[in-house]
């Protein structure tokens, strides 16, 4: 596992903070809508913002619970695992898929759910969530049929597990690859990256700020390709305030 000790003393002026929401910002709550970021934590975050410290979010939420999670503020962001991204300027691209066959993956998806009472799906337009939060004794039927799903589906999904949750992205999505994306684009261009988060969904961020010589955090147990540890939500709105006192 990698050296884990102690984070490093950061200039936050010179950083790119890069953040998951769930796990990260956010305790993981029974249901997503029940998610809220700490008052605190949008704070620091828009006191980052506004003494040029450039923020992204990257999710797996889409960018329109990602902007409901963080409002105020409307931050550049990555949604559904890359899927989708805002640039600073406002600017959204998004991975383009079929949408008769989302409909119908969709639908099949819906029947298969509905004979396993207490599995959630969630739809995310280009993406869907398999969620056993609630029915934590349906975690192996769910993996089944996701990855049944992602079989049949290769040519246009992939299989991303996550904590309680089985989701079916779309294939190219990746929250490292646009985490590099920002990083060639001003203001986050020529500073360090730093990309918080939790869960199995993040490694590749961790890997690409890994390769780029940023500071990658994991939060919470586990093993991970993170350079650095933090051990709770809690802990990363303590890091925060500390980092913003560092600023002039």
């Amino acid at each position: 596992m990698n050296d884990q000790s102690e984070l490093p003393a950061l200039v936050a002026d010179r950083c790119a903070l890069f953040f998951d929401v769930d796990g990260t910002l956010a305790d993981i709550q029974p249901r997503p809508e029940q998610v809220f970021i700490p008052t605190d934590t949008l704070r620091a975050l828009e006191c980052f913002q506004a003494k040029g410290v450039p923020v992204a979010l990257i999710s797996g939420r889409p960018l329109t619970q990602i902007d409901q999670l963080a409002a105020p503020l409307r931050l550049p962001a990555a949604g559904v695992h890359g899927a989708e991204r805002r640039t600073v300027d406002g600017h959204i691209t998004r991975l383009a898929l079929d949408a008769d066959r989302l409909n119908a993956i969709e639908r099949e998806l819906a029947a298969a759910c509905a004979q396993l009472p207490g599995l959630r799906l969630e739809n995310k337009r280009v993406a869907f969530a398999l969620h056993f939060r609630l029915a934590p004794e349906l975690e192996a039927s769910a993996r089944a049929l996701a990855e049944d799903f992602a079989a049949r589906h290769a040519d246009v999904l992939v299989l991303q597990p996550g904590k309680c949750v089985f989701e079916l992205k779309p294939r190219g999505a990746n929250k490292g690859e646009v985490i590099r994306a920002f990083m060639q684009e001003a203001p986050f261009h020529g500073r360090v990256p730093v990309f918080i988060g939790d869960d199995l969904t993040d490694e590749a961020g961790f890997e690409v700020v890994n390769a780029l010589g940023g500071v990658s955090i994991k939060v919470g147990p586990g093993q991970t390709k993170a350079s650095k540890r933090l051990e709770s939500v809690g802990q990363v709105g303590t890091w925060l305030a500390g980092l913003l006192k560092g600023l002039p």
